[in-house]
């Protein structure tokens, strides 16, 4: 077999069976009991160095054996083997004085191996595979050996890439069907094999899969550099990966959750080779193969796993009961991941469409920052780190780097500060940009950085060649993009040219680059407003609305911009500098700007900006009137002291009652008085605890009003958090003071905030009370992953768990740490908390996972009542008692009735589907083909359109539209709702609240079997996507089929043409914005009605488009005319159903028709992770035209459909079932759930 049958062999088997990797080569080798003679053999007799150690170099003197232990391996079960080159590069060989031989080296390893493994196959029937192995070396790019120094570097990222591209080519050259990078600790090692990888493939002209396999050292669950296992991910998907893994350094047992962590977040296939267990005090590996093969097992049984072996301490033995284990279990399917720009420094920043605003902070830059140009025109660089860190800390979450100064050597400072920044974890966690006009020190920076970061910028300014060949090589070094708008003819500064250059830009980069597009930053250029000059009067506000045009042009890009340019023309008077910045902010995000350059530290907060300054700022950002400059320039001189003086702070709110000083405090995030108001306010009321639940959670209500109104940002809610900490320490002696003296705690607890989350307010007013109340607290902070809570809890002999989360994933991360408490035989009770969780979800998602007793605690008012019972002897059983109890009834309700199994089975079902006389039946041709798309379509057309029963509904109301609006009890409150809804909808039309989009498209098509072949063209020769059906099983009367929708469309077989139809509608563009300003009033019940009214408009412009399908665009109902209730009885010909409801209930099938529709970029629709639309007011589905098509519901599946559906998606067993969760009728494996 010719390696691109192999590649091509390997590539398939990935997706079909869990493969299996050799063990570890050095501790079989130490097996042979190899002497210093051995090593050298005849032609290294006289080498000067010692050789024994040097394992790569037995591929010259002792092949026989490497040959012979790769053989082992094979037979053994393994279907790839790594070739004997973990050390087979410059750096490591340098140990021995044999640099010179990487090449010959890693050419004999691969020879010898693909000789190895083309002899197993030919015996047994079965490929095997050659991975090239690249070890990480002896050295550290992002780390420093020397104490004393730590922007000292032994090896640079150029060293690296050259012997990686060595070893590389050698490597290929002898046969390798893979290149596996492996047991990275220092993921910038990593990227520079990374890049010499891609290099040579592209040189040859091959497409050979890459696999990397990262190292998480110990249970801090990061890299020996520092990384998350997410920060490293998120650092080298750029290359493409097919395999991304994890190897070394830990067990199978302590590997597991970083296992499952990666298999969640990465869309490559994952690979798993753990050691032997951990070594005992002699550095040896007790685990024995049994034990090992267990262990792995579960990850394959998890659906964790492509690829699974063997590192070090493991054997032939290992392997073979490893493949034994594994045999017949399906292999991991790679989620669809949500398109995002991930960055990362040692931790993961990941922007998305549903991401705050992100902080870029701008004073690490010489040209902006004139303390930090003199710190490093100094040599002082810990203070110019101390300026780094002071940034992270007040919020920001990039830091933007640029040494661009004419006395500067740019380059050798962006290193030096960048290698330094890598020595400082408070820094060093978030990603960098880095910043500069000179390539060279933007390629300078990149080959510092671990991370992934953004580089800033790229421009058309010289033309396109350049800018694609700077946009490839940033490709290849893993770093998002700043594109400027900017092209051969200058800067852009209206709006059209802005968006112009853009969208030219966009087509470069994701077309001829192949450029991922949410890995595209476009800064529109912010240019100072109020200089004077009449054409600068609309700077502002060209920028705010390009932003919102080049973000529907182009999709899954970001934008930004340095916010402080706006504000240029009053340097010197900071209050108006940062009321315009704050004002332009406020503005241009609700526009969709993603992310700025901004001081983190200097923003005024939007509602606490004086109402005259803020009319004017506004005034002057929107260009609301000709006279704004002057009219701000008036005002301006109100808000600064003599020139030359520093702004004084006004202290007047320091007279108000000491209540509302700490609500000031809080809102503002000052601190220098918060001690001693807090002493005041304690004394005042007696008791620290009234404190806390009296005025501090008061100021902290208001912050949360105004950070959710919009009004306040990320960086402030952060500070104001610090000022509720320093206030809540000052009480915390007091509170200890205020137990009973008694040296006995009622019981030790672990609290946290769950991995993803950073929000631990809440959770530190909980663990306050109840050390008042004498437990004793270990409070784990926020970002905890399950591993780390649970060894936690059992190291310190806790007798309860406490989880915390404020945001929606949480409620996932919370099912997780349940799971795991049961998977390792916990019994403490649990306690869930925040503002997410709730009863119904711990009872109906939580309590099920785990056997032990688990509290939903509303507040900390609630948590001391709740701990209490659990831990007093006398009282625990009965509370347990009624917690159980309270879960299942709170299950019953949500459960409803009983699940009734199918009464057919899939091939019965099959044999009584609905069946047409398909020889007498001609599908009609669609009028027009392909897809079209519409924007801003009429309102008002759609009025006539809508089914006001749902409405009612949504409102609690029962019964038939209109007759509820005549109904002797409910009426009057009927009609009252319908009148103001009409009142809200004629404003909703005429003040163009919504925006109604809609695009359609048809196809031709043919059923074979439950699936849909839809085809490229008329031809019909190539299938281009398929759609996959669910068929009825259950109890059905003589004569009635069991459906599929697949029935509805002419089987391939009969020869009959037909076509399909797809579509998707929303009415929900702007939506959110007026909401929010229904929220702002707190006016919920506008706000209620807004999003039901934006609902049923998009049920009624789903009526209206299949309407128009029938009539004009498909056209087989040209004459047809319905009134709307004949209408809403679907008295027409033809259906169209939706993806996830009743006739097509897997939610998976939206992906492929957001695929054939370009919804996203068409209509404006986007699905999350979970395939829910969003805006939230949108329907989507397919169009059937056959006469007898009719809505019907699916109702339980059995087995055999399901694992005949998985099967047809190709997609894993227990994926499947946990998307038909719903519809499953039949118990499912508890390790399938």
């Amino acid at each position: 077999m010719l390696r691109p049958d192999r590649v091509r062999e390997f590539r398939r088997l990935l997706g079909e069976r869990v493969l299996v990797l050799d063990g570890a080569m050095g501790t079989v080798i130490q097996s042979y009991k190899l002497g210093e003679a051995d090593y050298r053999g005849e032609r290294f007799r006289d080498w000067p160095k010692d050789l024994k150690g040097n394992n790569d170099l037995l591929v010259l003197t002792r092949p026989e054996v490497i040959g012979e232990i790769h053989r082992r391996y094979l037979e053994a079960g393994a279907d790839i083997i790594e070739t004997n080159t973990f050390n087979s590069n410059a750096t490591s060989q340098a140990d021995y004085g044999a640099e010179a031989l990487v090449r010959e080296i890693n050419l004999a390893a691969a020879q010898i191996a693909r000789r190895a493994a083309d002899d197993v196959a030919a015996r047994t029937g079965r490929p095997r595979f050659v991975a090239g192995a690249l070890g990480p070396t002896n050295r550290t790019a992002s780390l420093s050996p020397h104490v004393n120094d730590p922007g000292f570097r032994n090896v640079s990222f150029d060293e690296l890439a050259a012997t990686y591209a060595e070893a590389t080519r050698a490597l290929v050259e002898g046969g390798v069907d893979a290149i596996l990078v492996e047991t990275i600790f220092d993921t910038l090692n990593a990227k520079a094999a990374l890049f010499a990888v891609r290099r040579v493939l592209d040189e040859l002209g091959l497409d050979l899969p890459v696999m990397i396999s990262g190292t998480i050292t110990d249970a801090s669950g990061r890299t020996l550099s520092g990384q998350t296992v997410e920060a490293f991910w998120n650092s080298v998907r750029h290359a493409r990966p097919e395999v991304i893994g994890l190897n070394c350094a830990l067990g199978a047992k302590q590997l597991r959750p970083y296992i499952e962590e990666l298999s969640r977040i990465a869309d490559a296939y994952v690979c798993a080779y753990p050691n032997a267990g951990l070594p005992n005090a002699f550095g040896e590996y007790d685990e024995t193969a049994c034990e090992t093969a267990d262990l792995v097992r579960e990850y394959a049984a998890s659906g964790f796993v492509n690829i699974v072996g063997g590192c070090c301490g493991t054997t032939p033995d290992h392997i073979g009961h490893i493949a034994e284990s594994v045999a017949g279990l399906p292999p991991r399917r790679p989620p669809l991941i949500e398109p995002r720009c991930r960055l990362s420094g040692l931790e993961p920043l990941n922007i998305g469409p549903d991401s705050l605003f992100v902080n870029v902070g701008e004073r690490t830059n010489v040209t902006g920052s004139a303390k930090f140009r003199r710190l490093i025109e100094a040599d002082d660089y810990a203070g110019a780190l101390e300026v780094a860190r002071q940034q992270v800390a007040s919020g920001a979450q990039v830091i933007d780097v640029n040494m661009d100064e004419g006395m500067l050597d740019s380059e050798a400072a962006m290193v030096r500060f960048l290698n330094l920044v890598a020595a400082e974890p408070d820094v060093a966690r978030v990603p960098v940009m880095i910043d500069s006009s000179k390539w060279t020190v933007i390629e300078a920076g990149l080959k510092c950085l671990q991370g992934k970061g953004i580089v800033n910028s790229i421009s058309l300014k010289e033309g396109e060649r350049p800018f694609l060949e700077q946009a490839r090589l940033l490709r290849a070094y893993g770093a998002a993009v700043v594109v400027m708008a900017f092209d051969e003819q200058g800067q852009a500064d209206t709006v059209e040219r802005k968006v112009e250059i853009c969208k030219r830009c966009y087509r470069l980069l994701t077309e001829t680059v192949g450029f991922p597009a949410e890995d595209i930053i476009f800064d529109p250029n912010i240019f100072a407003v109020a200089t004077g000059i009449e054409q600068h009067d609309r700077y502002a506000l060209d920028f705010i609305e390009a932003t919102a045009q080049i973000r529907k042009a182009c999709p899954h890009a970001l934008v930004s911009g340095g916010v402080s340019n706006v504000s240029f023309s009053f340097r010197g008077n900071d209050v108006v500098r940062e009321a315009m910045h704050s004002v332009f902010l406020y503005h241009a995000i609700r526009a969709g700007l993603s992310m700025g350059i901004v001081n983190a530290g200097q923003l005024a907060i939007y509602a606490e900006i004086d109402p005259e300054l803020r009319e004017r700022v506004e005034d002057v950002v929107l260009a609301r009137r000709a006279d704004a400059t002057e009219r701000l320039l008036e005002t301006a001189t109100r808000f600064k002291g003599e020139a030359g003086q520093k702004r004084v702070e006004d202290h007047a709110w320091r007279a108000w009652p000491v209540r509302q000083r700490l609500e000031h405090a809080l809102v503002k995030g000052i601190d220098e008085f918060v001690t001693e108001d807090t002493e005041a306010a304690r004394l005042e009321l007696g008791n620290p605890l009234g404190v806390i639940e009296g005025p501090l959670m008061d100021g902290m209500n208001v912050v949360g009003d105004l950070f959710g109104a919009g009004k306040m940002f990320l960086p402030q809610v952060v500070k104001s958090a610090r000022v509720m900490k320093k206030a809540v320490s000052h009480l915390l002696p007091y509170l200890e003071k205020a137990q009973d003296g008694s040296n006995r705690s009622n019981g030790k607890i672990v609290l946290a905030t769950v991995k993803g989350d950073v929000h631990d307010i809440g959770k530190n007013i909980v663990g306050v009370v109840l050390q008042c109340n004498n437990f004793e607290v270990i409070d784990l902070g926020v970002m905890v992953p399950a591993d780390r809570i649970l060894e936690t809890a059992r190291r310190e002999g806790a007798e309860m768990i406490g989880l915390s989360g404020l945001i929606t994933p949480s409620l996932d991360e919370m099912v997780h740490v349940a799971r795991e408490m049961k998977r390792q035989g916990f019994e403490v009770p649990l306690l869930i908390g925040g503002a997410t969780t709730s009863p119904a979800h711990t009872a109906v998602k939580i309590d099920p996972e785990y056997d032990g007793p688990v509290a939903y605690v509303k507040d900390a008012s609630r948590a001391v009542g709740v701990c209490q019972s659990l831990v007093t002897p006398e009282h625990r059983a009965e509370f347990v008692g009624k917690l159980k109890s309270g879960h299942a009834e709170r299950r019953e309700q949500h459960k409803g009735r009983k699940v009734k199994a199918p009464a057919f089975s899939l091939a019965e079902a099959r044999a009584n589907r609905f069946r047409c006389d398909w020889a007498a039946y001609r599908p009609p041709v669609p009028k027009m083909s392909g897809v079209r798309h519409f924007e801003n379509l009429p309102l008002e057309e759609l009025v006539r359109y809508i089914d006001w029963m749902p409405f009612f509904n949504a409102w609690e109301f029962a019964g038939k539209f209109p007759d509820v609006l005549t109904d002797p009890v409910v009426g009057e409150a009927a009609s009252n709702l319908y009148a103001d809804a009409r009142r809200m909808l004629k404003q909703m039309i005429s003040e163009r609240w919504v925006q109604a989009n809609a695009v359609i498209g048809f196809f031709p098509a043919n059923s074979v079997d439950d699936d849909i072949e839809v085809y490229a063209d008329e031809s019909r020769a190539q299938v281009h996507y398929r759609l996959h059906h669910l068929r009825q099983q259950k109890p059905k009367p003589a004569g009635q089929p069991h459906y599929a929708l697949s029935d509805f469309v002419a089987p391939r077989d009969s020869g009959v043409k037909d076509w399909i139809g797809s579509f998707a509608v929303t009415t929900g563009i702007g939506l959110d914005d007026k909401v929010r300003e229904f929220e702002v009033r707190h006016d919920d019940y506008s706000s209620i009605m807004l999003k039901a009214l934006a609902d049923r408009l998009a049920e009624a412009l789903a009526e209206r488009m299949h309407e128009r399908v029938r009539r004009e665009f498909w056209g087989y109902a040209p004459e047809e005319r319905f009134t709307n209730d004949q209408l809403v009885r679907e008295e027409y010909r033809g259906i169209r159903p939706a993806p996830g409801y009743p006739a097509c209930p897997d939610h998976t099938e939206k992906a492929t028709l957001w695929r054939m529709l370009d919804v996203e970029k068409t209509a404006g629709i986007r699905l999350t992770e979970s395939f829910a639309m969003y805006p939230t007011a949108a329907v989507s589905g397919w169009y059937f035209s056959h006469p007898e098509a009719r809505y019907f519901q699916v109702g339980r599946i059995d087995a055999d459909q399901v694992a005949d559906y998985a099967q047809r998606k190709g997609m894993a067993l227990v994926e499947a079932e946990r998307w038909l969760a719903p519809l499953i009728g039949y118990e499912v494996a508890v390790d399938a759930a």
